[in-house]
């Protein structure tokens, strides 16, 4: 699918904000490594949800569901023995069911996106999984990986950092199943640990206990522990609802985004100081954030590791403000569903921005009179992508077509249909 996105002056209107990606995959998964039935409220519906959705199926897990709620019936420690999982695009579904298919004689976690999911490095996890007698068949730390697996061991165990925080989640989730305790030191640095916070919540909330240090670099983690089936509300999706606030930002807009909780653990939900630094006339109470664009935007200076799904949305705000922007400590999107430095400002300067890039840095040179447009653009299969690159389009003097568009369901597949329901002017076109 291609989005035709067209130069829109004005954005109106007030949405619902997606059910958070991060929190579904989560609680999904405790309830599947929980003993009885859990119960999942308004769990996000996208391609991540429903690849965790479907390959806890295939591991054992009963689930049921209507338009308000999910029920899961969960396998314990004792997942069904299966040959094979598809996760689809879905990296952190890959990674968490990782370690829990150590508990299986021998599963494949097959490669259905060579170009996308296909390209990115496991090879961090895969140490620490050996380190715990686990054998893994693999290509040079990517798929199609084979785990061999039955009786993982706890024990003293490192992991890096470095790359995503993803590996050190997934064995936060697995190592409280083990018969013996464990220890767990993060080597280098750790990327993304407002994301291991919440993962630390999300198992805090099942009843299992893990002793943090404050820098989150060590774990203490007492084994032969049991998930609590337990009842699950998930919350608004700030990530997402980054690009919808961006548009509302660089066009003369008023919107309204509901049930995005002031007091959220996303980190994400930094956006809101992010754009109030640029300039954005915003407000944030009762769950609310409002938008009332057309102001002059001003450039700033981000760590952007502390919003890491939400930097790509910024940075397509930052291109209309005063002055130079720069987003720095995002070395880890250069290992997401594409890199999301390199790739995506080849296509923000095909479309006329003026951007840079370092290994760790994205440097805006902000053109407050808009961009050209006028081009075809591509998606790089990446949700974010797409998202961040239609905020650019709406701004554009001729517009921009952004081609493979439909690769936005990954995380949200309402945002056409949301930024249209704000009377953006976009046409999707099926190819």
């Amino acid at each position: 699918m291609r989005a035709i996105v067209k130069p829109t002056p004005r954005l109106e209107g007030t949405i619902n904000a997606l059910s958070s990606k991060n929190y579904t995959t989560r609680y999904l998964l405790i309830g599947a490594l929980a003993d009885g039935t859990s119960t999942v409220y308004y769990p996000a519906h996208s391609e991540d949800s429903d690849a965790m959705r479907r390959c806890i199926r295939d591991l054992g897990a009963v689930i049921e569901e209507d338009d308000e709620k999910m029920t899961i019936r969960g396998f314990g420690r004792n997942p069904k023995h299966v040959k094979e999982l598809n996760v689809g695009n879905a990296g952190a579904v890959l990674r968490f069911l990782m370690s829990v298919a150590a508990f299986c004689p021998e599963v494949t976690f097959v490669n259905t996106y060579p170009d996308s999911l296909g390209k990115r490095p496991h090879d961090d996890l895969i140490d620490a999984l050996q380190q715990m007698g686990v054998q893994v068949e693999h290509r040079d730390g990517k798929l199609p990986i084979t785990i061999r697996g039955g009786q993982p061991r706890g024990g003293k165990i490192t992991v890096s950092g470095n790359v995503s925080s993803q590996f050190l989640s997934s064995l936060l989730f697995m190592t409280p199943l083990l018969e013996e305790d464990s220890e767990i030191t993060v080597l280098h640095d750790l990327k993304s640990k407002v994301i291991v916070g919440q993962t630390l919540e999300v198992i805090a909330q099942a009843g299992i206990r893990i002793e943090a240090s404050d820098d989150l670099m060590h774990y203490k983690v007492p084994g032969r522990q049991q998930y609590l089936p337990q009842k699950y509300v998930v919350q608004g999706d700030y990530p997402g609802s980054a690009a919808i606030l961006a548009a509302a930002s660089v066009t003369n807009s008023d919107v309204s985004v509901l049930r995005l909780s002031e007091d959220s653990k996303q980190g994400e939900r930094a956006v809101v100081d992010v754009l109030r630094a640029m300039g954005v006339n915003l407000t944030h109470e009762n769950d609310v954030v409002r938008v009332r664009g057309s102001q002059k935007l001003k450039a700033g200076e981000f760590d952007g590791d502390h919003f890491t799904d939400a930097v790509l949305a910024m940075v397509a705000a930052s291109l209309f403000a005063e002055g130079t922007s720069r987003f720095y400590n995002v070395e880890n999107l250069r290992y997401k569903e594409c890199d999301r430095i390199t790739d995506f400002v080849t296509e923000l300067r095909k479309a006329g921005a003026d951007v840079e890039e370092r290994q760790s840095e994205i440097i805006v040179h902000g053109r407050p009179q808009g961009i050209a447009g006028g081009v075809e653009i591509n998606a790089h299969y990446d949700h974010r992508v797409i998202m961040a690159l239609t905020v650019a389009g709406l701004r554009s003097d001729k517009g921009l077509v952004i081609n493979d568009a439909h690769h936005v369901a990954k995380s949200y597949p309402q945002y056409f249909e949301h930024l249209l329901s704000l009377g953006a002017n976009i046409e999707l076109v099926q190819d």
